[in-house]
């Protein structure tokens, strides 16, 4: 994720983190012994057995009252217990790691939805102030609007007269009387959290909200969670497909682009929401059924300050979980791990090399779960790069802990395909090709951008976010030159000085061209920027279009258009 640079202060209302248990006794998932072997590979139509008794625990209590519940949901792609038993089934309480735990004895979709006429009065005579009117705000205008709020927008810029229809518009900067009569705010995510008018909020006492919580408070249907550095986009959109591979209504939606706070009030079955650490700030209910926590490395340190700080962030998507609820970790990134295993309720582990007895992980270029002894073949993307065999082994290890069946899990990852600007090749000329990874916002998602590459001249730079991009030079012995653009070109240079060639370009058709003049037949051009776009571009998605376009010009574009071998983060 990026956002401009701006300070942050880390934490607020004292509330309770990474460490609060919930009620008593917290479950803690001590790592096993290495396994030899991982096991035989179930072939793709095993069934595994199903063990009497193994049942679903009695969903929690729902934070908003809604109407008399459907009968449990019943779908083909559901994990069901023996003689197909409803998946929701209040009769035993989750037991250990295995496959009839994660197959059947965790909490299985429901429905089990905010009524339209909860929905309708839950914010009914409150005047909510949202700051900031993007996309996260426009959504929240809508949803608060529909939840019967008095809404007022308060906007640094300049709005056009009715361009917010049907709320109170202060414009032209945010100042204190914007807050008067105010019962409850609702931040935008480019806001800081030092900004006086927040800080004028929790002054007076106001409640502050994210997007993200608003989209808690109306959403009644199960769902899945996913933050960390990088990954998070292609997680979650692989999550919600495995759901619709199972027979549910599912979509993607959080900050991949489609508000919490909209999907929540259309009607799906389940959600998958990708959650960034400016979302997580001002959360308080929000309680996913299933939370994952991708990976940690530097990123947004102008924002936080500290890798610490950036880590307490990122935690607070488990905070409210509790039994019944599952958080996923990754075991081989130490920094994430380290925070998963405070989480307060069952955790479960993903990782990628072979799994361990418990956990999901790769072998052999799939996704494996190893479970009661067997290796379970979960399938991977036609796609099969490093980077994204771990976002697929994150996915299905959610996916397990969510009660969805083997089967559905393998046809969402092998039908899988990355979403723009994720490693797409955009054009060729003289047999060198241009790759498209302008979602590399920072260095760890470069670095994975790069992995198994040979002779590429890499363009980066942009806004550095505080983060030290000296490890780039890592990348030396895999380039054949370095173009630097951007407010961080200097470091983008003093990182390859004296390794490899380095040119400084100012714009993206300069750096293509510079690119292109370096590149030898063979090889690449890929842009894996490290950084944010903002210095030069409107996003990284306008970044990645001038690249492709500039690309283009120089030679005849990718007739497919299709995925390269590589990709940064998602």
């Amino acid at each position: 994720m990026e956002r401009r640079a701006r300070p942050h202060l880390h934490g607020r209302h004292g509330r309770a983190g990474a460490g609060r248990t919930a009620g008593g006794a917290r479950h803690h998932d001590q790592h096993p012994a290495p396994a030899a072997d991982p096991g035989r590979v179930v072939r793709a139509g095993h069934r595994l057995g199903h063990h009497p008794g193994h049942r679903v625990p009695p969903d929690r209590q729902a934070r908003l009252p809604d109407g008399a519940h459907p009968p449990p949901l019943r779908a083909d792609g559901l994990a069901r217990v023996h003689r197909d038993r409803s998946v929701l089934d209040p009769g035993r309480p989750g037991g250990g790691v295995g496959a009839g735990t994660v197959l059947r004895g965790l909490p299985g979709p429901r429905r089990h939805r905010v009524s339209a006429v909860v929905a309708e009065r839950i914010l009914a005579g409150e005047r909510v102030v949202v700051l900031g009117y993007g996309a996260s705000g426009r959504a929240a205008v809508e949803a608060s609007r529909k939840a019967g709020a008095d809404v007022w927008v308060s906007e640094a810029a300049s709005m056009s007269p009715g361009s917010a229809e049907g709320v109170r518009v202060m414009d032209g900067g945010h100042r204190p009387e914007h807050l008067d009569g105010a019962t409850r705010v609702v931040a935008s995510p480019g806001i800081p959290e030092s900004a006086p008018v927040l800080t004028w909020a929790i002054r007076r006492g106001i409640p502050v909200w994210s997007e993200l919580e608003l989209g808690a408070r109306l959403c009644g249907v199960p769902f899945v969670a996913v933050t960390g550095t990088n990954g998070k986009s292609t997680t979650v959109e692989m999550v919600a497909a495995a759901m619709r591979e199972a027979g549910l209504s599912a979509r993607a939606c959080g900050n991949v682009g489609y508000p919490f706070s909209t999907a929540a009030r259309e009607g799906f079955d389940a959600l998958s929401v990708e959650a960034s650490s400016f979302q997580l700030r001002f959360v308080d209910e929000f309680r996913p059924r299933v939370s994952v926590l991708l990976n940690l490395a530097p990123d947004h340190m102008d924002w936080h300050g500290s890798i610490e700080a950036y880590g307490a962030a990122k935690a607070r998507i488990f905070a409210r979980q509790a039994d019944g609820d599952v958080h996923v970790g990754n075991r081989d990134d130490p920094h994430a791990a380290a925070i998963s295993s405070a989480a307060p309720c069952e955790v479960r582990w993903f990782r990628t090399g072979p799994p361990h007895p418990g956990e999901v992980g790769v072998a052999g270029g799939r996704v494996v779960a190893a479970f009661d002894g067997e290796a379970v073949d979960l399938g991977a993307p036609a796609l099969t790069t490093a980077a994204l065999l771990t976002d697929s082994a994150a996915a299905a290890a959610a996916c397990l802990a969510f009660g969805l069946t083997p089967d559905a899990i393998r046809r969402a990852l092998v039908a899988f395909e990355p979403g723009p600007h994720r490693g797409r090749i955009v054009a060729e000329r003289d047999g060198v090709r241009f790759v498209d990874n302008s979602k590399a916002t920072n260095p760890h998602a470069a670095l994975a951008a790069l992995e198994g590459v040979r002779d590429a001249v890499l363009i980066a730079g942009g806004l550095a976010k505080g983060v030290d991009l000296s490890p780039l030079a890592s990348l030396a012995p895999s380039l054949v030159g370095v173009v630097a653009i951007g407010e961080a070109a200097d470091d983008v240079a003093d990182a390859f000085a004296g390794l490899v060639p380095v040119r400084r370009a100012a714009s993206m058709d300069d750096a293509v061209r510079e690119a292109f003049d370096l590149a030898v037949p063979g090889g690449s051009v890929v842009l894996a920027p490290a950084c944010a776009s903002q210095d030069m571009f409107r996003d990284y998605r306008d970044r990645g279009e001038r690249f492709a376009l500039a690309a283009a010009s120089l030679g005849t574009p990718a007739p497919d258009d299709r995925p390269e071998p590589r990709r940064s983060d998602a």
